[in-house]
């Protein structure tokens, strides 16, 4: 088993594994479940890899290597963090809209998704003032974090992913 040379992609802290059955956020596939992890056959020898399945994917299936920082890899959050992440939806929009859109490419926290969502939103209705559409690149985008934000906050509160926009946009409602 490798060693934590590459902590927060393929490892928990501490330099463990993921585990079987654990779920976890997987690049911009959002959430899946840890199903195996196994050496596998590769040129130059052999590899540890996960056997990933998507929860919101059904019949996928991806082979990670547990050693690659390509694709960025965490546990999900805890149940108490995502009912944190509810309480402070109106001080992240606050933040949000004051600090303006962020163009990183790779967003990790469920916090960046929801400001990333909220600057998108923002945008959205701007343009629909002008009567304009928001640009295929910011739909696209805001289309991914909605995916993995949403997926990762219903595993985490065990609601479908179709509920959780009411329940993060409750409380900011204009």
């Amino acid at each position: 088993m490798p060693e934590n040379g590459s902590p927060g992609f393929y490892v928990k802290e501490g330099g463990k594994l993921f585990e079987k059955g654990e779920k976890i956020i997987y690049g911009k596939t959002g959430v899946c479940v840890v199903e195996d992890i196994a050496e596998r056959a590769v040129p130059g020898g052999k590899r540890l890899y996960y056997t990933l399945r998507p929860l919101y994917q059904s019949g996928n299936v991806i082979f990670a290597p547990a050693d690659s920082d390509k694709i960025f890899m965490r546990p999900i959050i805890t149940r108490q963090d995502a009912e944190k992440l509810i309480e402070d939806v109106p001080k992240i929009r606050e933040s949000a809209l004051s600090d303006g859109f962020s163009d990183e490419t790779e967003i990790r926290s469920c916090e960046e998704l929801l400001q990333l969502a909220i600057s998108i939103y923002e945008r959205r209705k701007e343009a629909r003032r002008m009567k304009r559409k928001l640009s295929f690149t910011y739909e696209n985008r805001l289309h991914r974090a909605e995916q993995v934000l949403f997926g990762e906050l219903a595993a985490v509160l065990e609601v479908e992913p179709e509920s959780v926009p009411g329940l993060l946009f409750a409380a900011i409602k204009d």
